[in-house]
């Protein structure tokens, strides 16, 4: 039976093929191990494969993990990738090194405001609505430039770029073009926000798109960190409500 470690290196393999179909360097690919719904002790054993960055989805689990891996916390970097409530900012502007999911100035705001001063500015990637789905989070492109514009000038937070959980789809093409429109998003954010904050550390360096069914079409089109779970942990198990 292949353990987690075996998995890991099977998507690290999947990683470095799609870097050479897309002409890519591999190191410009970070992979974000999703351990929601999996134990402290699934993270741990990613940890010893030679992961560190870990997303979760909810907040009370990730920080649940983050404490019962204390020991751990300087090596691992923690992900929020759900959906984040207002009333739930002031624990992961605490915790968490990188929220993927913001997109509201009000959660951003909250964020700023309570990020402890004695922390690294978290990292922030705007959520896109990218296929217009009315069930799915994320701020629509015509509003993504005045919200990217008000996060980028927000203290105690470092704009990254952007995410996307796009509709899924069975065929490369289809699932190509959606992470096109993301990555046509974020270069046009490049352009905007380098003019309007000259002198800022305005990198937006990153694009978080891909998961296990589509990491190579994400790849294809400029994906920076993708998002792996199932892939490496097997079939999650929800609790029934």
């Amino acid at each position: 039976m292949a353990t987690i470690a075996d998995k890991i290196q099977e998507q690290r393999q999947r990683i470095a093929s799609a870097c050479k179909a897309a002409g890519r360097p591999v190191q410009d690919i970070s992979l974000l191990v999703v351990s929601k719904t999996f134990p402290a002790s699934a993270v741990r054993a990613a940890h010893a494969a030679g992961e560190r960055r870990f997303g979760e989805n909810y907040v009370q689990e990730g920080l649940d993990k983050i404490t019962e891996l204390a020991e751990l916390r300087a090596e691992l970097e923690w992900h929020l990738i759900g959906p984040l409530q207002s009333n739930k900012t002031k624990p992961v502007a605490q915790h968490f090194d990188w929220v993927h999911s913001v997109d509201r100035l009000k959660i951003a705001q909250r964020l700023s405001e309570q990020r402890p001063p004695e922390l690294p500015p978290l990292n922030i990637c705007l959520q896109v609505n990218i296929s217009g789905e009315a069930s799915k989070s994320g701020v629509s492109a015509a509003d993504l430039p005045a919200l990217a514009q008000a996060v980028a000038g927000l203290p105690r937070l470092r704009l990254r770029g952007l995410m996307a959980v796009p509709e899924p789809a069975a065929d490369f093409e289809t699932q190509r073009q959606p992470h096109r429109a993301l990555a046509a998003l974020l270069a046009q954010l490049r352009r905007q926000l380098g003019q309007q904050h000259k002198g800022q550390d305005l990198s937006l360096d990153t694009l978080s798109m891909g998961m296990s069914a589509d990491l190579e079409a994400a790849i294809a089109e400029g994906a920076s960190m993708v998002r792996v779970g199932s892939a490496i942990f097997g079939a999650r198990t929800y609790p029934q409500v």
